[in-house]
């Protein structure tokens, strides 16, 4: 319907108003009624035209009214900027006029229903309304107080509310409704509720009433009512206005009487409908009600939330937070929970129960180093805690299994009457930190703290391990005496026959005594090892004990028992069964079993190429041809030795052989030869003066002893006297070197090379300036010599410069050119050590040149030399895992990560970790990740950069799920606590952009 119509029929006006029925009408009354028609019409340009002219002419004092009326009625229609004035003026100009009212309506109407409520109010105000209806009166007063309303003027408004709801008209209920609303924003509950109750009983704001009464009745504190008003009218489906406020007064009257399942339900019931969010406190509450329910996972869901921010209402938060994740055994998010708790102090008694549960958490986690800190703040801020007598027991049980034994001793020594818990605790503690002196190679602090662990005798049974490990502790610094007394000490203690630690007592006396060379009982103690392992699927040092017994029976002439004991582990395939090959050789040569004793050297040369033992192989079995007379077959195995094998120490005495084997078969220009190559090559041989003595007497034979007078004076000038000059010179060098005055064994070797470079003694000269030079930190002489060198003939000397030189490369992050210097002293090595080097930078060299397959070979090969240089088997295994990832095998790089973490706590076990929980991250696993971190990260926090960087993942996992809560918990923990500035940095900076 048209704007005007409205306002007419708000007003009761129509065309009839204006009409006067006479029996005769003027010509001026009919066109007053032919100009309201026009208005009726809606011409109201017509009809303000045609009266404004009208005004004009002569009319009579009523015509006149009503063109007045009909024009500013008209005018008023048309937006026309003098309507509201023509209008005023009607009603200013006949005040006392029926018609002034009607005016007053209009122009009221038309300011109302257009949204001025101001100007509406000023027209309202000049009506009289006693002289209107009932209904229009209502109707007035309503519009008068909605006006107020509108213009947020609550005092007026309520006034006009209060006289349109009495008169009991249509705009009644919307009267009650308003001043019910008024009377609410006022205060006046008791107002509100009654007129909004008035108002609830139409049909129309009975759907609107509820949400605003069921709020009066919260705020009156009366629960009950609200509970008993609004849990009906839900129950019932009605089409309720706002039905989701309704279920959050619920809920917050609910809460407030402590029924928190109600509460819960009606939150749920609110955040389900989507129609609005909580306030903090309320996500609070509804957090709060669903803990006390038991309903932990929903409690998280909740509690997190309100937890972001820096009030007593996150605090709490984070507290109950914490306890929900313990109930959901979720440790790693209760942790971080109870640390953002503790770290505020809006609430003292939360502040400090979160930090005490903070550490125990911690504990249970697995995190001790974390654990030990929290407590020792717990101690040092709450001296009288409340859990202080719990505090200082759990400080004690996670100092046991923290790595920080130094400290845990410190803690444990300031109790000045310990416990019997605390005693034992003590006993284990300085027993770890023994060990780690131990594998550190600082023996007399491991004897230290070995005999404090012995101090509280708590454990018989870690007393027993003190006593073989300080066993082991002497032995390792050199002082064999003490290890023996220390190991018998542990056999003292009589326990039982199969003890692990007994047998392993054995095993290292049995070594205490084989190199004091108190052999009957390095027997004993070898026999009773092998005994009690023998059979069993764990035989720890079994073979190696094995060889060792033969070799006790050996030197003591027993050889039919050594022959024994060594065809024993050849038939058990023992680990060293090429040395048993050997020794039984040896053995059996012993014994004349010179057939049996070949077949074994055969053996060992053919079916192992790469053994330790290949030379001295090689070389026994020449010797014994010669024994057998056998010179044919002794020159070719000798000469099988020269030429396969040119760096062995072995060569001087094998061309010593094949020259005797050479002469007996009267191949006299061979055996000149070979006793030349001796002086020549090998000068300093301990056999170069028989070389001289066979050459003479070679060459007297053949009568060319005019040729033996250069050979004489060359190994006169190879092999002064004792009292030469040039001997002095060399062992003087010699002797600085080996009491490490490097810098001044470095000159002395390059003046002794520059005064005799034809020494004899050159390749050792070469090796110890090299080395020297290289200790004093001049690398770049120290590679001149090593270079000098490998241009000399083959000499073990030579080998030992080859790897100097492939670790020089390495170092210098030269791999390729260090590959071809390690291959040859990994081909040549003639001890475990030098093996396990050399393939340890071939695999280094190998991954850095992106050889990744080649890498993984020597890794593995790496891994079985376990135990020779510290750290090969973990730095294998990393370095297996990094290349099986490059090679995109990562599922078995996971398996090697797996490997490593589980069993090396080592910086290359942290690095792993990361890797591990990088991998499963990468593959989109982040639980799994989230798991890695959780379960195996506490023993790796010695190892900031690493553990920093796990945690620092684990946040980045969390913000992947949407726990941005945990996130940033984990963030701050990282800056508060991390001692690397690196990581440090990149947790502010994470921490900046999530914030």
């Amino acid at each position: 319907m048209k704007y005007y119509l409205v306002l007419l029929a708000g007003l009761g006006l129509s065309v009839e108003v204006y009409s006067q029925s006479t029996l005769y009408q003027t010509g001026q009354q009919q066109a007053l009624d032919y100009h309201l028609e026009l208005f009726d019409k809606q011409l109201f340009s017509a009809s303000l035209y045609d009266n404004t002219r009208l005004l004009a002419e002569s009319l009579t004092e009523e015509q006149r009214k009503n063109a007045q009326l009909n024009r500013a009625m008209s005018a008023l229609q048309l937006e026309s900027p003098d309507g509201p004035g023509l209008m005023k003026a009607y009603i200013f100009d006949h005040g006392n006029h029926p018609s002034v009212a009607t005016a007053g309506l209009y122009l009221g109407n038309h300011f109302f229903y257009k949204k001025n409520y101001k100007e509406s109010i000023e027209a309202f105000g000049l009506v009289n309304t006693k002289g209107l209806s009932e209904e229009s009166k209502a109707d007035v007063l309503f519009k008068q107080g909605y006006a107020y309303f509108q213009l947020k003027n609550y005092g007026q408004a309520a006034g006009y509310f209060d006289q349109a709801k009495t008169l009991n008209q249509a705009v009644s209920p919307d009267a009650y409704y308003y001043s019910g609303f008024i009377a609410m924003e006022q205060g006046n509950t008791a107002k509100a509720v009654a007129d909004l109750q008035a108002a609830g009983k139409t049909s129309f704001y009975a759907t609107k009433v509820p949400y605003l009464l069921t709020a009066l009745y919260y705020q009156q504190g009366n629960y009950d009512q609200a509970i008993s008003y609004a849990e009906p009218l839900l129950a019932s489906n009605q089409n309720l206005d706002r039905r989701e406020t309704i279920h959050l007064y619920l809920a917050e009257a609910y809460y407030a009487k402590k029924d928190f399942a109600n509460a819960a339900k009606n939150y749920d019931a609110f955040i389900n409908a989507k129609k609005g969010t909580l306030s903090r406190e309320e996500v609070y509450k509804a957090g709060i009600a669903f803990f006390e329910i038991k309903n932990y996972q929903r409690a998280t869901d909740y509690l997190k939330v309100s937890a972001s921010g820096n009030d007593e209402i996150a605090q709490s938060s984070s507290y109950y937070l914490g306890h929900a994740y313990i109930k959901l055994d979720n440790f790693a998010f209760a942790s971080t929970s109870f640390q953002a708790a503790s770290k505020v102090s809006f609430n003292k008694q939360i502040q400090e129960e979160a930090l005490f549960n903070f550490a125990k958490t911690n504990l249970q986690r697995g995190s001790f180093q974390v654990a030990i800190s929290t407590l020792d703040e717990y101690l040092d801020t709450y001296p009288s805690g409340r859990h202080r007598s719990e505090a200082e027991t759990l400080l004690s049980e996670a100092l046991i299994n923290t790595s920080d034994y130094l400290r845990a001793i410190e803690q444990m020594d300031k109790i000045r009457t310990k416990s019997p818990r605390i005693q034992a605790a003590y006993q284990k503690v300085a027993f770890y930190q023994a060990m780690v002196y131990y594998r550190d190679q600082k023996y007399k602090q491991s004897v230290s703290f070995l005999d404090k662990s012995q101090a509280f005798p708590t454990d018989k049974d870690l007393l027993l391990e003190t006593h073989f490990w300080k066993g082991e502790v002497h032995t390792a610094d050199g002082n064999l005496p003490q290890a023996i007394r220390s190991y018998e000490a542990a056999r003292a203690m009589n326990p039982a026959s199969s003890h692990p630690f007994l047998i392993k007592t054995h095993y290292g006396l049995g070594y205490a005594y084989f190199n004091t060379q108190q052999y009957p009982k390095a027997e004993e103690q070898f026999r009773l090892y092998t005994e009690k392992l023998r059979g069993r699927d764990e035989k720890q040092n079994y073979d190696d004990a094995l060889l060792r017994l033969g070799d006790c029976h050996y030197v003591q002439k027993k050889f039919g028992e050594a022959a024994s004991t060594f065809q024993r582990a050849i038939n058990e395939s023992n680990s060293g069964i090429d040395y048993a090959y050997y020794r039984l050789a040896v053995v059996q040569n012993f014994q004349n079993r010179n057939d049996e004793a070949l077949s074994q050297l055969d053996r060992l040369i053919s079916g192992f190429p790469s053994s330790l033992y290949l030379e001295d192989a090689m070389f026994q079995r020449g010797q014994i041809y010669l024994e057998e007379v056998r010179y044919a077959e002794a020159s070719r195995a000798f000469s099988d030795l020269i030429t396969g094998r040119p760096n062995s120490p072995f060569v001087p005495y094998a061309l010593e052989g094949r020259a005797v084997a050479n002469f007996s078969m009267q191949r006299y220009d061979q055996t000149i030869a070979d006793y030349k190559a001796i002086i020549d090559n090998h000068p300093n041989a301990q056999n170069s003066e028989t070389a001289l003595k066979g050459l003479q007497e070679t060459l007297a034979l053949q009568g060319r002893s005019a040729e033996f007078g250069d050979y004489l004076a060359r190994y006169k000038s190879s092999n002064p006297g004792s009292g030469n000059v040039q001997t002095l010179e060399f062992e003087s060098a010699k002797s600085l070197y080996l009491d490490k005055n490097y810098a001044q064994a470095a000159r002395a070797f390059e003046n002794y090379l520059r005064s005799y470079p034809q020494s004899a003694q050159k390749a050792e000269a070469l090796y110890f300036a090299g080395d020297a030079f290289f200790q004093a930190g001049d690398t770049e002489k120290a590679i001149g010599y090593f270079k000098q060198l490998e241009r000399e003939p083959a000499s073990p000397q030579r080998v030992r410069a080859m790897q100097k030189l492939g670790m020089i490369e390495l170092d210098r992050g030269n791999y390729a050119a260090a590959i071809p210097y390690l291959e040859t002293a990994s081909q040549n090595a003639r001890n475990k050590v030098e093996e396990a080097e050399a393939v340890q930078g071939l695999m280094v060299a190998n991954f850095a040149t992106r050889k990744f397959q080649q890498a993984i070979t020597f890794a593995d090969r790496l891994m079985t030399l376990d135990g020779i240089i510290p750290q090969s088997t973990p730095t294998a295994m990393l370095t297996k895992a990094k290349a099986q990832r490059e090679l995109n095998q990562k599922a078995q790089a996971e398996i090697t990560l797996q490997n490593l973490v589980q069993d090396h706590k080592t910086v290359q076990g942290a690095e792993g970790l990361y890797l591990l929980a990088f991998s499963y991250q990468e593959r989109g696993d982040v639980a799994k990740s989230n798991e890695a971190i959780f379960d195996f990260s506490g023993p790796f926090a010695d190892y900031d950069f690493w553990y920093g960087k796990m945690f620092l993942l684990l946040a980045d996992n969390f913000l992947k799920t949407g726990e941005e809560f945990q996130a940033k918990a984990t963030l701050e923990s990282i800056v508060e606590r991390s001692t690397n500035a690196e990581i440090k940095a990149e947790a502010q900076s994470k921490l900046k952009n999530l914030n």
